[in-house]
């Protein structure tokens, strides 16, 4: 079945129908069978429902009303939101389907939470007013934790996504800081919003859920701090991602005590990879040399991409331009990192 693009156009739509109309009534085959597939009339409304069922939507008019949807949060229009879950209150809750870029559907807040970055263009972007479109579904009664389809809550993607605002709005909605995503989620399994603004950079919400009360082994070891959060219980998999974070923000005591704390080097974390790998994206030479003298191997190849810390480090390097402690991380890997990758 096709998907209806990032920016479906309801008149493009019109026409469609009507073309396929047009092309039916001349007799030919293909046409007819699609609109004999829903309907024995050859009409408009006929070759409409046809059209609607094809992009797997019951009816024409739950096809307009989706595409109406989408250009409203899209526009970041929350009067006219407001008014649209006036009328239809479903739609507050109701999972957006049938989008080409969001193959499996997204609940609205987590289509809002995730607003910044551009799916169809594959870029960032600032979209102002995403909290005052989340408050809106909210009001309406969309679900503060989520669909329970999805592997995390909204707050949690939009600490993925950075979007403080999405964030403070579910904050005061009363979302729980404490719950987890899950197993399958494919950013930070089994990680709160605070790990996921961690893994991800988002200071600003990084700050939003700490001063909300947010903590975990992670978020310390990114503020430099590990007292009362490391214990003899502490699982390696959480040293090890606590390690990771450590190196990506330069807290060098902090990687010294969680070695110290039989935390291996190497570890490997949830997406794949290892302190090194995070210490190199990030252009800390800092890290890179500290994790070098603990007994990093500059040669592991993490588990997703089979890349090197320096192949990591040359990718980001490419995205985000010079001057970013990139140029300093490749001094110290390229001579010790066997077929640079």
């Amino acid at each position: 079945m096709p998907l209806l693009p990032a920016h479906a156009d309801l008149a493009q739509l019109r026409l469609q129908a009507k073309d396929l109309l047009r092309a039916a009534r001349r007799g030919e085959a293909s046409a007819l069978a699609r609109v004999h597939a829903v309907s024995a009339a050859l009409s408009l409304s006929s070759a409409q429902l046809a059209l609607a069922r094809e992009h797997r939507f019951a009816s024409w008019a739950q096809l307009k009303l989706e595409v109406e949807r989408r250009a409203i949060l899209d526009s970041a229009d929350a009067t006219r939101l407001a008014d649209l879950l006036a009328a239809h209150p479903e739609l507050a809750v109701q999972r957006m389907t049938g989008w080409r870029d969001h193959p499996h559907g997204a609940s609205p807040l987590a289509y809002v939470a995730m607003m910044r970055f551009d799916t169809s263009r594959n870029v960032w972007r600032a979209v102002p007013g995403t909290g005052a479109l989340a408050r809106a579904l909210v009001d309406a009664g969309a679900p503060v934790e989520g669909d329970p389809l999805d592997a995390e809550t909204p707050l949690m993607t939009a600490a993925s996504y950075g979007d403080a605002e999405v964030a403070r709005v579910l904050i005061e909605a009363g979302a729980d800081l404490d719950a987890t995503a899950l197993p399958t989620a494919g950013g930070v399994p089994v990680g709160t919003a605070l790990r996921h603004a961690v893994v991800f950079g988002m200071t600003d919400v990084v700050n939003l859920l700490a001063a909300a009360g947010a903590s975990d082994l992670v978020h310390a070891a990114a503020a430099g701090d590990l007292s009362g959060m490391l214990t003899p219980e502490t699982s390696e998999e959480d040293r090890v991602a606590a390690l990771r974070s450590a190196a990506a923000h330069g807290r060098l005591d902090v990687i010294d005590q969680l070695i110290a704390a039989s935390t291996p080097v190497d570890g490997i974390d949830r997406d794949g990879s290892t302190a090194l790998h995070a210490a190199a994206f990030w252009g800390r030479a800092d890290s890179v040399e500290r994790l070098l003298v603990h007994g990093a191997d500059p040669a592991r190849r993490d588990t997703r991409f089979g890349s090197t810390p320096l192949g990591w480090c040359q990718h980001q390097s490419e995205q985000v331009g010079s001057g970013r402690g990139h140029d300093e991380v490749k001094e110290v890997l390229r001579p010790i990192t066997p077929s640079a990758s």
